[in-house]
């Protein structure tokens, strides 16, 4: 065995042991005395809001003192409707933009934009120029503001470009304001930009929302007029995230490659407490926490991001912030900005901040859950039901487009939000499972159910709360209760997709959604249309309507426990609703002819955009999981196996002693540990040759490697690692364990 061959090396084994007595865990050792001894960094005194709010903003407060009226008009009439904006007015608003960038000590521009990584990149170029006798100037034009060129080959891509063809362009977004970055090394204006290649196609994530957003306006405001409306400004959607993170000290993050490289990690047996005890959520926030959310909301604030609730959530080390609901395109910019200010911040004070969806196992992962919403000037949140939503026609309308909308494109819904990450929480016990279902609440889905019978009832009424108890003031229940199981939920005005991972872009879920209820939207207008046209009034019209998409698609609502066996079963077998576990099953949906005909109908993505994006996922997939298992293989076999060997030659060394002092030690657990060290290494072995296989058919085969094989081979590693770690000497095992990381603060 490998271990009998270790043991009968002495000279090595003398090596290894000497080697792991002078080191053995002595930077974890340090690292705990470390955190133990470390002061939290001072607080800092928050500036009133009124002083700091939107401060590094180049919004439309600080356009209106900047520019001529003229101009200012103009500018503000594309941020608004989208408008088309000339190029003498860009030359006006770019001079504007560099003076007040230059007065906060800006030296430096970038078109920041949003490629399909789910991180932002930037190119930075100063407002320098020479001239003809050498004296340096600042300059910055419309045409400056407007292009930039970066490499469009050098980005995720799906072979829409090619190192042989790789110019690609970034273009300024009018309609997302520009703004100040600080940092350590100075001040930066970043200027929000699309992403696109030579050729035309969309290289990023705002190309597709802006679109999107597009399709859905042009969709509701033909539901809209058929609806007698006249009035009807332009539509948007609009995104509220909840963003969920855990905060561990770096000092431990330093010793855990997994954490460092994968942002999970790959060993870990469970601590003896976790959050069985339902101590942390809502707990009062480690002093050490609250100061980094002073300094990071404070940071937002001046960002004009509206950071407004913050908590402990359900794991140990868990954390989330929720900013108020924005224009889907404007929180999708800030929810990028979000993460990295996050991460830049909780460095400044000492910690690694994990977005990965399952950073530990056994614990609650972490989500993003983004609340939607439809809506404009004139007519208001068209997903809000209102006092009466029996009687309330557009709401009904807009509601049933969602449900149709859910139902025929779940599968595109899950590939939108799957990632190799995601797959580890999704249908966990406090993820929604993989099955895309719709929550309405009692009261709604009894006003469906109403409308499929063709019969309409009163609404119900939430009632008071009294809880009998003089000093508490009574309040109006809401007339249906939440469902935290649900992975599309209605929430009161708005929807709730719970199943977007936290590490993730927004963009992608708000994309998909506008697109399904932009398609919704027009069929409902076809019918609605036809409707009219045969003489029903307009209210019979809609009955008549939704009646028909409630036949075909109310399959899709389910109100109940999302994560019982026997919703799993009858959603499959008796709804015809699909559950997609795995990312490996999940992307091919990108290829179905009916998604395919969803974007290319609706203008937001064509058949070739949409294959890029196909290639590029399923290519991150397959490299996060290779990552992960080559780190499996470097940590078990250059970390944790000499631990154990170190361990079971203690052991042999004082039961040798003992004995020769005519002693016996029983009971030393050796042969345990021989046993999970010899399997662990058995299983690397494996896992290293499932990851030298690079033969594959086609791409959604090596996928199914990855998720079937390797995924497998790297859970059995992990079971004998862990199994270890539970009998080795704690003295000499090299890893910060679980207690440590989610417990010391």
């Amino acid at each position: 065995m490998v271990v009998a061959s270790i043991m009968s090396n002495s000279p090595f084994l003398a090596y290894l042991v000497r080697k792991i007595n002078m080191s053995g865990n002595q930077s974890r050792i340090q690292a705990i005395a470390k955190i133990i001894d470390r002061a939290p960094k001072a607080c800092v005194m928050p500036s009133p809001l009124s002083k700091i709010w939107a401060s590094d903003v180049f919004d439309l407060a600080t356009m209106e003192e900047a520019l001529s009226k003229n101009a200012f008009k103009a500018i503000k009439k594309t941020v608004q409707t989208g408008a088309p904006l000339d190029s003498a007015t860009a030359d006006v608003v770019a001079a504007a933009m560099k003076d007040w960038a230059l007065s906060k000590g800006v030296k430096f521009f970038s078109h920041i934009f949003y490629p399909m990584t789910n991180l932002t990149a930037e190119k930075h170029d100063g407002f320098i120029v020479t001239n003809s006798d050498g004296a340096a100037i600042t300059e910055f034009t419309g045409s400056l503001l407007i292009k930039g060129e970066p490499d469009g080959s050098s980005f995720p891509n799906g072979s829409l470009r090619m190192t042989n063809a790789a110019r690609g362009y970034t273009a300024w977004d009018p309609t997302s304001p520009a703004y100040v970055m600080n940092t350590a090394n100075g001040a930066t204006l970043m200027i929000p930009s699309v992403f696109m290649s030579w050729t035309g196609e969309a290289l990023d994530k705002k190309i597709p929302l802006l679109r999107s957003n597009a399709a859905m306006n042009k969709a509701a405001t033909k539901v809209l007029s058929l609806m007698g409306e006249t009035d009807i400004a332009p539509l948007n959607s609009s995104c509220g995230a909840e963003q969920e993170y855990f905060l561990v000290d770096e000092c431990f993050a330093n010793n855990r490659p997994d954490l460092l490289l994968a942002g999970r990690t790959l060993f870990g047996a469970p601590s003896a407490k976790g959050q069985e005890f339902d101590d942390h959520y809502f707990g009062a926030i480690p002093e050490r926490v609250q100061v980094f959310m002073q300094d990071f909301e404070d940071k937002l604030y001046k960002l004009g991001i509206p950071a407004k609730t913050h908590h402990n959530e359900v794991a140990p080390g868990q954390f989330e912030i929720a900013p108020y609901f924005e224009a889907a395109n404007v929180a999708a910019d800030h929810q990028q900005l979000l993460m990295t200010v996050m991460k830049s911040t909780a460095k400044e004070h000492g910690f690694l901040c994990l977005l990965h969806e399952k950073p530990f196992a056994g614990v609650n992962g972490s989500g993003k859950h983004v609340n939607w919403s439809i809506g404009n000037a004139t007519q208001g949140n068209l997903l809000d039901p209102g006092d009466t939503p029996h009687d309330n026609l557009n709401f009904l309308l807009f509601c049933g487009a969602v449900i149709r909308g859910v139902h025929l494109y779940g599968p595109m819904l899950r590939a939108v939000i799957a990632s190799a990450a995601n797959d580890h929480r999704l249908g966990a016990n406090e993820a929604p499972p993989a099955i895309l279902s719709v929550y309405l609440g009692d009261q709604l889905e009894s006003v469906f159910e109403d409308i499929k019978a063709g019969k309409l009832l009163e609404k119900a009424e939430g009632g008071l709360m009294d809880l009998g108890l003089s000093q508490i003031l009574t309040f109006e229940r809401d007339p249906g209760d939440r469902n935290r199981t649900s992975p599309f939920a209605f929430t009161g005005n708005r929807f709730e997709f719970r199943a977007v991972g936290s590490s993730q872009s927004v963009s992608g879920p708000l994309v998909a959604m506008n697109t399904m209820l932009a398609d919704s939207l027009n069929w409902i207008a076809e019918k609605l249309e036809a409707a009219l046209s045969d003489g029903k009034d307009q209210t019979a019209a809609v009955i008549v309507v939704l009646q028909e998409l409630m036949e075909l698609h109310s399959n899709v609502i389910f109100g109940g426990d999302g994560y019982s066996s026997e919703w799993h079963t009858a959603a499959v077998e008796k709804r015809g609703l699909k559950n997609i576990p795995t990312t490996a099953d999940a992307l091919p949906a990108f290829k179905d002819p009916s998604v395919v005909s969803l974007f290319e109908s609706t203008g937001v993505l064509s058949p070739t955009e949409l294959a890029s994006r196909f290639e590029v996922y399923a290519e991150q997939y397959i490299l996060a999981i290779e990552v992960e298992a080559k780190l499996v293989i470097d940590i078990a076999t250059t970390k944790i196996y000499p631990a154990a060997i170190a361990y079971m030659s203690n052991l042999t060394s004082i039961s040798s002693s003992l004995s020769s002092m005519g002693l016996g030690l029983e009971n030393t657990g050796i042969e345990t540990v021989v046993s999970e060290a010899n399997a662990m290494m058995s299983s690397v072995i494996e896992l290293g040759a499932a990851l030298e296989q690079h033969d594959f058919a086609s791409v959604e085969t090596h996928m199914k490697h990855c998720s079937d094989v390797i995924c497998v081979l790297m859970l059995e590693v992990r079971k004998h690692a862990d199994a270890l770690e539970g009998l080795v000497d704690d003295e000499l095992w090299p890893l910060p364990k679980y207690q440590e990381m989610l417990f010391i603060k």
